[in-house]
């Protein structure tokens, strides 16, 4: 019994993982587009004299797109900030410890409800058919309002991913020698 329940913890991971990697390669892909995207502006702006603002407003909705995705895989990849003074010298229990803590007490909460209330978000834009209020800008704001309630379903994803591995990592390991 307890085999089949790793067998699936390790199987969950697994599939979490693929899938927030798939998106940091996403992310990939939208920094591609940006950095085509503001090469393109330059161009046209100081070689031509012609200004797009559809395609300045662009390169922000590509970089918040590229930044609200890019959190879940950051910290799927526990690339994110922290204060490591103190957290770099602790075992690797502790260290899972903490993690586990601060995923579910602090940022599952918050996820969740930036999760709940960006849906409505995202909706009213899309009923009211808002657009950019600059001529030439962007129409179909519901598009980039709807990253805010897709980016957090994949935070939520990462953060149990981060939540299964510390279990898994706390349940697996027994303390070894020195650490405590």
């Amino acid at each position: 019994m307890i085999t089949n329940k790793i067998k699936t913890m390790n199987f969950s991971l697994k599939v979490i993982g693929k899938i927030i990697d798939a998106l940091g390669n996403f992310c990939s892909l939208l920094m591609l587009l940006m950095v085509a995207n503001v090469f393109y502006d330059v161009i046209m702006r100081y070689f031509f004299n012609d200004v797009s603002i559809g395609m300045q407003e662009l390169e922000w909705h590509l970089f918040a797109a590229m930044f609200m995705f890019g959190i879940a895989y950051t910290l799927k990849e526990d690339g994110h900030v922290r204060v490591d003074i103190f957290y770099d010298a602790m075992t690797k229990r502790k260290q899972a410890i903490i993690n586990l803590f601060g995923s579910i007490v602090f940022a599952l909460p918050i996820t969740v409800l930036v999760c709940y209330y960006s849906i409505d978000y995202t909706l009213e834009a899309y009923t009211m058919g808002e657009g950019s209020g600059d001529p030439g800008g962007l129409p179909h704001r519901w598009i980039i309002r709807s990253v805010i309630p897709v980016s957090s379903v994949f935070l939520i994803l990462a953060i149990i991913h981060v939540v299964l591995s510390k279990i898994q990592l706390l349940s697996t390991s027994s303390t070894p020698e020195g650490e405590q």
